[in-house]
């Protein structure tokens, strides 16, 4: 996208994600009907596929004002409006109030129909799915990737990790599926687990659920519902090369985020945030510790500039310290000039990511980010993976790809891989 389109007449210029031609529209029965939109992708030259999606009504960013005042039972004041379409968001979706029964049942066959597709995406059965990564901010239920799998007709035995690191869980997960650097002491090596099996990773996010438990104005207009899974067998169709995963705690809460999902609450010094835990005989829970609001509400957000701070500064240090290693590697193996294709960055808006590309072209480093995510809104874990999938048909075998996650806590996952075929 270029910057000449961010204006207020993007609305125009991009449709709801329901009228791409390749989305198959259904209605969930829960609630008396929730449309879901569902598109597969695949790249038979990689070898990888998956699919993506949203569910609830698609809103632009005029109709949002009337839905947020709706739900706050004020007005938004002319300086609480949000330049939605600078921020590089079109629509976004948002379901009913529902009662907690239906919300479960709402996410759990999304989840499940979402698992399915990405699984004949990559021309397997569900049945032949070995392990299960999702990224969630915000999980429905504790046992919510196990009760996806099992309806989707995934093996019981097949492995399944929740990952609860906000907006970077997915890319979370992707690290935790490839990097068998990540494993610590006394703790399954899950790269070295899943190596040559075939896996699905992605994030579900069911952000209208979420919000809809807050008041902060700029989450009500930021957020909302998507997911995107991928298929890939580590080590053939996608190969590792180098990356880090990165903590640093939100001391002054600039995104403050309740934690829905299991956490000690503890923070140690010296120690990781992160708690990995066995939830189940094969599910693993990966929980991060969040700076959580201090009223109790859902989710808190202090301003742009501390956004700015968090997710730029440190970001392009992380990227920076992966792209390094990247190139040392490249040196090593004979092929210096070989490039980062693109880079798969997670969507928190427009003017971040294009403020972190110009502080890493000052760097020395620039390659391609392109913004691909303008009818869904900020979809947290599940914006890198929407986003690949996306980028997905332009890809080559042999490619080299960076995915950048971060998102609230302050979490960062950067990864470089291999496209195979």
């Amino acid at each position: 996208m270029s910057e000449n389109i961010i204006s207020d007449d993007l609305n125009a210029a991009i449709p709801s994600f329901f009228a791409r031609p390749h989305v198959r529209q259904e209605v969930i029965p829960v609630a008396g009907g929730i449309p879901i939109g569902i598109e597969r992708v695949m790249n038979p030259e990689v070898g990888i596929g998956g699919a993506y999606g949203t569910w609830g009504e698609s809103y632009d960013n005029t109709h949002l004002k009337d839905l947020i005042e709706q739900r706050l039972a004020e007005p938004l004041s002319d300086d609480e409006k949000m330049n939605l379409a600078e921020l590089g968001f079109v629509n976004r979706h948002h379901i009913p109030y529902l009662t907690d029964e239906e919300h479960l049942e709402l996410e759990v066959e999304v989840g499940s129909r979402l698992l399915r597709e990405a699984a004949l995406a990559n021309g397997w059965q569900p049945s032949e799915v070995q392990a299960v990564l999702i990224g969630m901010s915000g999980p429905v239920a504790d046992d919510y990737v196990e009760q996806i799998c099992r309806r989707a007709g995934i093996p019981e035995g097949a492995l399944k990790v929740s990952v609860h690191k906000a907006c970077d869980g997915s890319v979370g997960g992707l690290n935790l599926a490839l990097n068998p650097g990540l494993a610590t002491a006394g703790q399954t090596n899950i790269a070295e687990e899943l190596y040559g099996k075939k896996v699905l990773v992605g994030g579900i996010e069911g952000l209208s659920r979420f919000t809809s438990r807050t008041r902060d104005k700029s989450a009500l207009q930021l957020f909302g519902n998507g997911a995107g899974v991928i298929g890939v067998i580590p080590g053939t169709t996608m190969k590792f090369l180098v990356g880090k995963d990165h903590e640093a705690f939100d001391e002054e809460g600039v995104l403050a985020v309740r934690m829905f999902y299991p956490h000690s609450g503890q923070r140690i010094s010296g120690h990781s945030m992160v708690e990995v835990s066995q939830a189940g005989p094969s599910h693993i829970r990966v929980a991060g510790l969040m700076h959580e609001p201090e009223n109790g509400d859902a989710i808190a957000m202090a301003g742009p500039m501390g956004m700015v701070k968090l997710f730029v500064r440190t970001g392009v240090q992380v990227v920076s310290e992966v792209y390094q290693s990247y190139q040392r590697l490249m040196d090593k193996l004979g092929m210096p000039d070989k490039p980062i294709a693109v880079a798969i960055v997670h969507h928190a808006n427009y003017k971040i990511n294009k403020l972190k590309e110009k502080h890493l072209q000052r760097e020395g480093i620039s390659f391609p980010m392109p913004w691909l995510l303008s009818e869904f809104g900020n979809v947290c874990a599940a914006s890198n993976m929407i986003a690949f999938l996306r980028q997905l048909p332009s890809l080559k075998p042999g490619d080299h790809i960076l995915f950048d996650g971060f998102g609230a806590g302050t979490y960062y996952d950067v990864l470089a891989v291999a496209m195979g075929g």
